[in-house]
């Protein structure tokens, strides 16, 4: 399964993503959260954790809230 973190879903952001996570506490709070979700998702969609389908859909929808939130942080 692939991988979606930040650096390869928005290559274009790079620089200004790691200068985010170094200078703006909020920032660096999604950019944990959000990759904090994709390892679990990730590690779902693998097999290596089971959990209802319920919960795996309530966590790709909050991965996309902050793939979304964090996109629009980008664009400031």
């Amino acid at each position: 399964m692939e991988r979606h973190d930040l650096l390869h879903e928005f290559p274009q952001y790079q620089e200004k993503i790691h200068q985010l996570k170094i200078d703006d506490t909020h920032f660096s709070a999604l950019f944990d959260e959000y990759h904090k979700i994709e390892d679990q998702v990730h590690r779902i969609n693998t097999g290596e954790e089971v959990v209802i389908d319920e919960f795996a859909h309530e966590l790709k929808a909050k991965l996309l809230h902050l793939k979304d939130g964090i996109y629009s942080y980008l664009n400031k």
